[in-house]
């Protein structure tokens, strides 16, 4: 995390300016995540899918350092996207290459060092042995959210490996060329957010920023303002009785949805993945009212 922004309370008050875009560090992002689940970990009835999933997270960032360089668009691709207001990262467009059938392999060797259940232990194995053509399906399945269900374990650890491909991706942007490109769409890949979080940073006093579910790319959006299709009608609130009230459900009455939004201001240490795992009670309770998750989550796809 920059100086800038880092939490500065003798700041409070003053204007700000906050960036419109923050692009991931794909070194330390990981292990900053794992920890937060291990937070969770330690009082949760959920300890040993929030431990499992903590040791992927590892997982992603022990592999980071030995890939291979990413490749990213030409300037002209680049240039020409920010023009027509589309993410600089194409979704749609993309295939499986070198670089991400490296990653996949090295994310799949170290996954299989993380203690796990026998479902995940098989799954992992059938992924394993997938071939060329099967991979690639699954990396459309997972860019296109559209995964079937009797292969949602396989396709946790394809999405792992995205998640640590698309941050290098994002990293090497340059992030004063990011453009808005729609409500719930993340500049630098198109992908939805997984939360938002209200920062208090020194360039950025109580600003929201959305969280990439993919990337981890982190871009400014105004509050009381749906994460998903933009509306400010009818937007309101819930969270689980007795919490701290550092994460809540924000409703949007015009398209039925929610997603969390996450007070970094009060807690420093939220991490908007981990901490979204981490607070599935409020997705629970939320399945009993009239709105749906809009946020996606790879590490909540079986929830």
């Amino acid at each position: 995390m920059s100086a800038d922004l880092q939490p500065d309370p003798t700041a409070i008050g003053d204007v700000s300016t906050p960036p419109f875009a923050v692009l991931p560090d794909p070194v330390t992002l990981f292990g900053i995540r794992a920890q937060r689940l291990k937070t969770y970990a330690a009082v949760s009835p959920l300890k040993p899918y929030l431990d499992f999933v903590a040791g992927l997270v590892e997982a992603q960032g022990a592999i980071v350092p030995a890939l291979p360089p990413v490749e990213l668009p030409d300037r002209e691709t680049l240039e020409r996207a920010a023009s027509f207001e589309m993410p600089a990262l194409d979704r749609a467009g993309f295939k499986l290459d070198d670089t991400l059938e490296t990653t996949l392999e090295a994310m799949f060797d170290a996954s299989a060092r993380v203690a796990m259940p026998k479902e995940a232990a098989d799954a992992l194995t059938r992924v394993r042995r997938a071939d060329g053509a099967e991979r690639a399906q699954m990396v459309r399945d997972v860019l296109a959210h559209d995964m079937p269900i009797e292969t949602l374990a396989e396709h946790v650890y394809v999405a792992a490996a995205l998640q640590v491909h698309f941050a290098r991706l994002a990293a090497g942007l340059d992030a004063g060329k990011l453009v808005a490109v729609g409500d719930g769409v993340c500049p630098a890949c198109g992908g939805p957010p997984v939360a938002s979080l209200i920062v208090e940073w020194r360039n950025a006093h109580g600003n929201r920023f959305c969280v990439c579910s993919l990337c981890s790319t982190l871009w400014n959006y105004v509050r009381i303002r749906c994460c998903s299709c933009g509306s400010t009608k009818g937007i309101g609130y819930q969270e689980v009785e007795g919490s701290p009230g550092t994460v809540k459900a924000e409703t949007c009455d015009e398209c039925r949805t929610y997603v969390k939004v996450m007070y970094q201001n009060k807690d420093v240490t939220m991490e908007a993945v981990a901490d979204d795992i981490g607070t599935l009670a409020l997705d629970m309770m939320m399945r009993e009212g009239p709105y749906r998750r809009a946020a996606f989550n790879p590490f909540l796809l079986g929830y």
